[in-house]
Formats: C-alpha cells, sequence, structure tokens
C-alpha cells in the first residue's frame, strides 16, 4: 500500500497563508460565515449522519454538534474586532516618546484532528478558532464516525477554498502521514495514550499543541446537596449521547447517609428520561461499534447493578446503567468509562475527597453538588482539574465565555470564544520607539548619577 504523502497539500495552503490573504478581518469574517452556512443550510444531512454513527435525537445533535458549531462561528463574528484589536500597555518614561503593543498574530498551517464522539463540534469547533484567527487548517475527522466524516469530506469543499480548509480522511495510516509534515500548529482531542503520540510527533518540530483528552472525572454529592436535582443533571451528564461525552461525570462520590436516597433518584431519573425500556426511546443512542461496546459490557460487572444492565450487540444498546458496591480495583475504575455506565461509591468526608482527586491524574472535570459554599470552595482549593461545575456536570462546553481544556493527564491548552482565538495566535510583542529622541542615561560610560536616573524613568510608567 502506498503511504499517502501530503507534502503538497500543506504546501499549498502555506504558500496561501504566506501570502498575507488570511490575515484581514474581512476574509476572517468570510470563513465564519462559511462555516455558520454549512452547518445551517445542511441541517437535516448533519444530523442524519450523527444518527447514523450515533443514534443522536435532533434535539441533542443540535446541543452539541450541528446548532452549536453555527452559535460557536456566530459568537466569533459578534467578538472578532475586539479580539484583533492590539493590547496596549504603558511605556516606562525612560523609553519615551514610544508605545507599547500585543498583537495576535497568526500561526499560520494547522491541523486539527477530531473525535467521533461528537464528530463535529470538536472538528469544527477549533476551526472557528483557527479561522478567526487567519490560519488555514487541515481537518481529519475520525473514521470511527464513518457517516460524519463523509459528511464533511463532501461539503467542506462546497464552503471552502482548499488552500484555506481541507478534509484528509482515513485512519491511523493517514494521520500518521499527516503528522510527518511540519505543521505550526497541531490541534488534538482524543485519548491520553494517543496524546502522547501526537505530542511526541509534534516535539519533532517544536510544533506546539492543544490536546483535549478527557479522563475520569469525579462527581461528588455531598450530604447538603439538593439529591433529586443533584440526580437529574447528573442521569442527564452520564447518559446523554450513550455516555459518549468527554466531560461526563464518571463516577459518583456520595456521603454514606444519602446515597441510597441519590441512587433511588437516580433510578427515578432515567425511567423519567428514557421510559421503562430505554431501548425503544428515541432520545437514546447506542454505542458507537462493536470493540467499544464489548469493553463496556465488560465493565458492567465491575459491581452490583442497582439499574439497567440490559445489552443487545445486534444493536449496539446498553442501557443506562448504575452499579453499586464497586470496589476500588475492580475494571470499572481503572480506566475512563466513556458509556452509559456510572458506579457509585461512597466516601465520607471532604478531606477524603480532596485525597481521592489529589490521588489520582487530574481529570478533565469536577463537579461538586453541595449546598454549602465552605464545601464547596474547600474542594475547590485544594484540587485540580481542567475545569469545573458546582451543582452541575458536563453542560460548561456549550459555554465560550469559559475557557475549555484540560490539565496533565487530562490535556493541556484552553479554546472555545476568546480561549480559542488565543490558543490559534502568536502573543508578539512590539515596542515602538521614536527615534526623535536619544537621551544619553542608558548608554555608557555609566555613572552613580546616570545609574540612578535610569532605575527612576525605568521604574516610572
Amino acid at each position: 500500500m502506498t503511504k499517502p504523502d501530503y507534502s503538497v497539500l500543506v504546501a499549498q495552503q502555506r504558500e496561501f497563508f504566506l501570502s498575507g490573504a488570511t490575515r484581514p478581518d474581512s476574509w476572517r469574517k468570510a470563513q465564519l460565515e462559511a462555516v455558520k452556512a454549512l452547518f445551517t443550510e445542511n441541517h437535516d444531512e448533519l444530523c442524519d449522519a450523527l444518527w447514523k454513527d450515533l443514534r443522536r435525537n435532533v434535539t441533542d445533535a443540535d446541543l452539541m454538534d450541528v446548532a452549536y458549531c453555527a452559535k460557536e462561528a456566530d459568537y466569533a463574528l459578534e467578538h472578532l474586532a475586539v479580539w484583533m484589536e492590539p493590547h496596549r500597555a504603558p511605556m516606562p518614561l525612560v523609553f519615551e516618546p514610544g508605545h507599547i503593543r500585543v498583537r495576535r498574530d497568526p500561526l499560520g498551517v494547522t491541523l486539527i484532528i477530531g473525535a467521533w464522539n461528537e464528530p463535529f463540534m470538536l472538528t469544527f469547533g477549533p476551526l472557528t478558532a483557527a479561522l478567526a484567527a487567519g490560519n488555514t487548517a487541515v481537518l481529519k475527522p475520525s473514521e470511527v464516525a464513518a457517516s460524519c466524516a463523509a459528511a464533511a469530506a463532501r461539503l467542506v469543499p462546497k464552503y471552502f477554498d482548499p488552500r484555506a480548509v481541507a478534509v484528509v480522511e482515513g485512519a491511523v495510516p493517514e494521520t500518521t502521514a499527516l503528522l510527518e509534515q511540519q505543521w505550526d500548529f497541531i490541534f488534538f482531542t482524543g485519548s491520553p495514550p494517543v496524546g502522547k503520540i501526537i505530542h511526541q510527533a509534534a516535539a519533532k518540530h517544536l510544533t506546539p499543541c492543544v490536546l483535549e483528552l478527557g479522563g475520569k472525572n469525579p462527581t461528588i454529592v455531598h450530604s447538603s446537596a439538593k439529591l433529586k436535582v443533584s440526580a437529574r443533571r447528573i442521569a442527564y451528564g452520564r447518559f446523554m449521547n450513550s455516555g459518549h461525552i468527554c466531560t461526563a461525570p464518571d463516577h459518583v462520590l456520595v456521603w454514606p447517609e444519602v446515597k441510597d436516597e441519590f441512587v433511588g433518584h437516580l433510578i427515578e431519573s432515567i425511567r423519567e428520561f428514557y421510559g421503562d425500556d430505554p431501548q425503544k426511546s428515541p432520545d437514546y443512542g447506542r454505542v458507537i461499534n462493536r470493540r467499544n461496546f464489548d469493553r463496556l459490557v465488560g465493565l458492567i460487572g465491575s459491581g452490583k447493578i442497582a439499574a439497567g444492565g440490559k445489552t443487545d450487540a445486534a444493536e449496539l444498546y446498553i442501557a443506562p446503567t448504575v452499579l453499586v458496591d464497586v470496589s476500588l480495583d475492580s475494571p470499572i475504575m481503572q480506566e475512563e468509562v466513556f458509556g452509559p455506565i456510572l458506579p457509585v461509591l461512597e466516601i465520607e468526608s471532604v478531606e477524603a475527597v480532596i485525597k481521592w482527586v489529589n490521588e489520582r491524574p487530574s481529570p478533565l472535570g469536577l463537579y461538586v453538588f453541595a449546598e454549602g459554599a465552605d464545601v464547596v470552595e474547600r474542594i475547590l482549593d485544594a484540587t485540580s482539574s481542567g475545569d469545573a461545575e458546582v451543582n452541575d456536570c458536563a453542560i460548561h462546553p456549550l459555554f465560550p465565555e469559559l475557557p475549555f481544556g484540560g490539565v496533565g493527564n487530562s490535556g493541556m491548552g484552553k479554546y472555545h470564544g476568546r480561549w480559542g482565538f488565543e490558543a490559534f495566535t502568536n502573543a508578539r510583542g512590539v515596542l515602538y520607539h521614536s527615534a526623535k529622541l536619544d537621551p544619553g542615561v542608558r548608554y555608557p560610560p555609566y555613572t552613580k548619577h546616570t545609574l540612578e536616573r535610569r532605575i527612576t524613568s525605568a521604574l516610572t510608567p
């Protein structure tokens, strides 16, 4: 099999970028309008692709992928002028007349490697940031969500100049070949093990990266929490998209005295959301493929089934499942669940929660359900996570005002809204110094008098 060669594609995009065509705000706005048009004019086709890959209902398809991408582009359009404005800083007196500016310059030719669980959000969300920042981009959608990848490959050439945005379909060989090219920036969403491969490839060219990697997101339910509301929000965050969400609550740590009541509310919430037989619910999804189905089925035996547990390989169906009496060394506690199974464990104190979180890799999300601000702030102050939510979970990526991203094992770098614009740009400091005045205080020969004047002037803005 001939190894793919993407050198011509990258060279064409680099030539286009170096021409200066991507820098004007008019070009950037036109590309953002194209993103909006792609997702509004092809709404039904894109929703259909999500149904084929994930059995995603239209409401969730819009929330996480289709309408979401149009709104992300709209938000960038609304704020682009402010983002592009250079930041001013005060000039020390000794260097007057002059001024200081911090520009946000585009990085150049970028590679965006998406994920299958939210195949449009996790590919076109970063693309929106890249285009707002004045870059070109090559998109590598996940081959696992085959219908969505094909839709992206079919539609992108209709809305974008390939010198600015191109799609490469394929799997590991194609991704490996892409990583052999020299990029100015790489954006990857996926697992920590693959993130390490991406980072190693980028290091060969000292290419900067944003890595969105997920992890086991601990969800704390304190004895003071509103249990029914907590259960509804946790069930929603865990079982939406059949659990295929990197920000979903991975496991619950609940105070023993409220555990049974909380689990009862979880069971009620599942029934309220999906009926007595979730397999028949039009709002409940399926596992992406057989490999992931088999992996998840193997995790169900990690505890006692309090709800769900039913599986159907022919439909790639796993019922919304709640496990209790889960041991710490069980399989489900060793890896990110990334599916419709929620283990519930007991924990007895805030200090035990802090110890639990700090003994494990930093998660992408940390969720605290409690009514006492002292409990919440104590946990937040003593732990680390990419982001956090109080009395909710999994929804913070929907807010462009918030930086989104991991820390440590869950990733590096932030995006969404202005944070995405800044990720795809270089903060370039520029000192403008007039040649009309040139006081000798900065030059040798140095005397005590000139040194004192230099120090005083340097400290005076």
